[in-house]
């Protein structure tokens, strides 16, 4: 099935003429996870060809307006175009009173479900969140399959299984005298992880480790440390610090600041420090799609 993140927008505090403020749809397998959704982002679904209805999770990582001020627009659209499926609103607790009152100004979907969390671990299946070091609480999160493993051919021919079998082994475990760990290889399960708003942190290594897709903040240049430092946001080096380090597998910078008009310098400084991961720039409506899974 569809692995893609769809950037719906990609601007920090202040929207530009190019780009809309924040908002990430995540498609895993069926079911959406809308991250951020910032001002605006109910008419970008509609530029993206994103229905409501495909949005199962809302997944807010703080309260800072560019993060959520578009959350009354994208439950009302729901609610209009009649989503009756459970619709999971995750945050942290600490925003707990700003959540209810964006929440109250909309027409909420019938079946609105509110989930707080104040720590790290999982917040629903496959989804777990870490702090981040920002000036509110903010947390990232981070989408995991576990693992699996990889059928190797000669082995299977060698075990004498093909056909049905091979499924049955898969169901079952062993077949005849094999085992799956006989004729096949570890395989480590697909992840995406979103680090927002946050200083370099413990939290933001740990949602990193070893992902598919890093979609992470780029606000300001390495020449603007001084302002990162003092609100607390990534530089791009930092960003590419954190990819190399965690060994991300593809970095995808987002979240810039208005003072930069064109990102090729931020690519440039991420790129510098991210050893070998690859390195792109976000822009509004560009869609990346998950490398297939082997095995």
């Amino acid at each position: 099935m569809t692995r893609e993140l769809v950037v719906l927008g990609t601007a920090s505090q202040v929207p530009t003429r190019t780009r809309n403020h924040n908002g990430y749809l995540l498609r895993w397998d069926g079911t959406g996870y809308l991250f951020d959704p910032g001002e605006g982002t109910q008419r970008q679904m509609t530029h993206a060809g994103v229905a409501s209805s495909s949005v199962h999770h809302i997944c807010l990582t703080h309260v800072h307006g560019d993060h959520c001020y578009g959350l009354p627009g994208v439950l009302s659209r729901m609610a209009l175009d009649g989503v009756e499926h459970p619709v999971h609103l995750h945050y942290p607790a600490q925003g707990e009173e700003v959540v209810r009152a964006l929440v109250a100004v909309a027409t909420r979907p019938p079946d609105l479900r509110l989930h707080p969390h104040g720590s790290a671990g999982e917040v629903a299946e496959g989804l777990s969140v870490a702090p981040l070091r920002h000036r509110v609480a903010t947390f990232g999160y981070r989408l995991a399959e576990p693992p699996g493993r990889s059928l190797v051919p000669e082995r299977l021919a060698s075990a004498g299984i093909a056909g049905p079998d091979v499924g049955r082994l898969l169901r079952e475990g062993t077949l005849r005298g094999t085992d799956l760990a006989d004729v096949s290889v570890p395989r480590p399960g697909q992840s995406f992880a979103l680090v927002m708003d946050t200083a370099p942190c413990a939290g933001a290594e740990e949602l990193a480790d070893r992902v598919t897709v890093l979609l992470c903040e780029s606000t300001f240049a390495d020449d603007d440390a001084t302002l990162a430092h003092t609100y607390l946001h990534l530089t791009a080096g930092q960003a590419g610090v954190l990819a190399a380090t965690a060994g991300v597998a593809r970095l995808v910078l987002t979240h810039f600041s208005s003072r930069y008009p064109d990102v090729e310098l931020l690519v440039r400084q991420a790129r510098a420090r991210a050893g070998a991961t690859p390195v792109v720039a976000a822009t509004d409506l560009d869609r990346y799609v998950l490398p297939p899974r082997r095995g």
